[in-house]
C-alpha cells in the first residue's frame, strides 16, 4: 500500500476553475501542487503549480476533485485507473449526499474518501480565508481528522465535522435560500444604490458574494440537494401567503392596526 507523504505531500487538483484557483493559492505553500484542467492557463508554472495530466494527478498523495457536482462521475472515471492504494480523494462540492454515494460506489476500495464543502467562494474568500468555515464529512478511512487539523491549524479555517445528510439538510436553508433570493434580486436590477438603508446594503453585499458563482453551482445547490425543494416550496408558499394578505381589500388607515393584529402567525 502507498503511504501518503505527510511532510511534503503531493496534491493533485482535478479542475482549475475559479474555486480551483482559490484552492491552489492557499495550498501551494504547503505541498507539491499539480493541476489538470482542459483550459489550464499556459503560464501556470510561473505560480509554482505543476501542469499535469490525469495520470499524474491520480498518482498524487491527495487528489482534490475541484469539478462541478454534475461532472464528478466523469472525473472519477478519468482518474480511477491511476489512483494509488492509500491515496486520499477529496471533493469540494456544495452538496454532500449525492457526491458521497458516488465516490463510495465509483472510487477504488483502497483509497480514503473525505467530503468537504468550503462554506465560502472566490468572492467571499478574496481577501483571505482565515476564520471562514468549512464542512468536513468523513466518508472512508481516518484521513478526515488529519485534514481537519491541517485546515484548522495551518489555514486557520473554522472546521465543522458533520455527515452528508446533516450537511445537506442545513445547506438547503443556508445556501438554497441565499442563492435563490440573490438570483431574484439580480433579475430585478437596476436596484437603488444611493438612498439605501443599512439592511438593504447588507442584502446587496450578500447578493454580490454569490452573483458570479457559476450556473453549475446554483443548479447543484437547488437541484442536487434532496432537501432543497421542500425548503423552496415552503418559501414560495409563505411568499404567496404574504402576498395574499397584502392584496386583500385596501383598508382605511384607522383599521390597519386591527389588520396587523390579524396577520398569520408566520408573519407576526
Amino acid at each position: 500500500m502507498h503511504t501518503p507523504n505527510t511532510t511534503n505531500p503531493s496534491v493533485g487538483l482535478m479542475g482549475f476553475g475559479a474555486f480551483g484557483r482559490l484552492i491552489a493559492r492557499h495550498l501551494k505553500p504547503h505541498c507539491r501542487l499539480l493541476a489538470f484542467d482542459p483550459a489550464l492557463p499556459a503560464d501556470i508554472g510561473a505560480g509554482g503549480i505543476i501542469a499535469a495530466d490525469p495520470a499524474q494527478i491520480g498518482a498524487c498523495d491527495i487528489v482534490i476533485l475541484a469539478v462541478p457536482v454534475a461532472a464528478l462521475s466523469e472525473a472519477i472515471a478519468t482518474l480511477r485507473p491511476h489512483l494509488r492504494a492509500g491515496a486520499i480523494v477529496v471533493d469540494v462540492g456544495s452538496v454532500k449526499i449525492g457526491p458521497a454515494r458516488t465516490m463510495l460506489a465509483e472510487l477504488p476500495e483502497d483509497v480514503e474518501i473525505v467530503g468537504t464543502h468550503p462554506l465560502f467562494g472566490p468572492q467571499s474568500g478574496r481577501d483571505g480565508i482565515a476564520g471562514l468555515k468549512i464542512a468536513i464529512c468523513p466518508i472512508r478511512g481516518a484521513s478526515a481528522w488529519r485534514i481537519a487539523a491541517f485546515l484548522r491549524r495551518v489555514l486557520r479555517l473554522t472546521v465543522i465535522m458533520t455527515t452528508p445528510e446533516a450537511h445537506d439538510r442545513e445547506a438547503a436553508l443556508v445556501q438554497g435560500l441565499t442563492h435563490l433570493i440573490a438570483k431574484i434580486l439580480v433579475a430585478m436590477e437596476p436596484l437603488p444604490r444611493r438612498m439605501t438603508t443599512a439592511s438593504f446594503d447588507l442584502l446587496m453585499r450578500a447578493t454580490e458574494m454569490v452573483r458570479h458563482d457559476s450556473p453549475a453551482v446554483f443548479m447543484a445547490i437547488e437541484q442536487a440537494n434532496p432537501h432543497a425543494r421542500p425548503v423552496r416550496d415552503r418559501f414560495f408558499a409563505l411568499a404567496e401567503e404574504m402576498r395574499a394578505h397584502l392584496d386583500r381589500d385596501r383598508l382605511p388607515t384607522k383599521e390597519i392596526s386591527q389588520a396587523t393584529a390579524q396577520m398569520p402567525d408566520a408573519f407576526s
